[in-house]
C-alpha cells in the first residue's frame, strides 16, 4: 500500500498502562535517546531506578507501553501534569519515545492519538510539548499534528557542549 509515494506498513498495536514489568525496556529506550539525540534532556544515561520517577509523574494521567501483535516492545508514551497548581489542572505535558528500530512507521502518530483520546476523556484542555530546537524531527512531527509553537526559551539548555532552545508547542483540545 502506498500513500504519497511512501510504503505504509499497517500494524496492529497493543496499548497497556506502564507497569514495573516495563522498567528495563522503557529505561533502555530512554537511554538510547539520551546518548544519541536531543530528544531526551539528560546528558548521561539514567539508572533503572529512574523508572520510579516516570511512575510518579504519570500517576492519574494517560500513559502506555505499545507493543505489536507479536508482543514486541515498540515504545512508550505518557502525559503528566504541567504544574501542581490546581489552576493548571486542564493542562498536561506529552512525551513519547519509540524503539529506534521502529521509528518512521507511523507509531508516533498512533501514540499521539491514543494520548489525545485519553486526554479528552480526562477532561484536559491543553497539551504542551517541550522540545529541543536540535530535535527538528519532533518539531516537524508536532507541527504536522496540529501543535503550534507558543514559546521559545533561547539557549536554555546545553547538552554535549551544544546550546539549544527549548521550543514549547501547544495543542488545544
Amino acid at each position: 500500500m502506498t500513500e504519497a509515494g511512501k510504503q505504509v506498513i499497517r500494524m496492529k498495536y497493543e496499548f497497556s498502562p506502564i507497569s514495573s514489568e516495563d522498567r528495563e525496556a522503557i529505561i533502555d529506550t530512554f537511554n538510547y535517546y539520551i546518548e544519541n539525540s536531543f530528544a531526551a534532556y539528560p546528558e548521561s544515561k539514567v539508572p533503572y531506578e529512574f523508572f520510579s520517577f516516570f511512575l510518579q509523574t504519570i500517576s492519574g494521567y494517560p500513559n502506555a507501553v505499545v507493543r505489536d501483535e507479536n508482543k514486541i516492545f515498540l515504545g512508550f508514551c505518557m502525559l503528566r501534569p504541567h504544574s501542581p497548581m490546581p489552576t493548571f489542572s486542564g493542562t498536561a505535558e506529552i512525551s513519547y519515545f519509540i524503539n529506534p528500530e521502529y521509528t518512521g512507521k507511523g507509531i508516533g502518530s498512533v501514540m499521539l492519538e491514543y494520548l489525545l483520546s485519553g486526554a479528552r476523556e480526562k477532561g484536559l484542555h491543553c497539551i504542551l510539548a517541550s522540545i529541543s530546537s536540535l530535535n527538528e524531527g519532533s518539531v516537524r512531527f508536532h507541527s504536522q499534528h496540529g501543535f503550534s509553537e507558543c514559546g521559545r526559551f533561547r539557549e536554555a539548555g546545553k547538552k554535549n557542549g551544544k546550546f539549544f532552545d527549548t521550543v514549547w508547542m501547544q495543542k488545544l483540545l
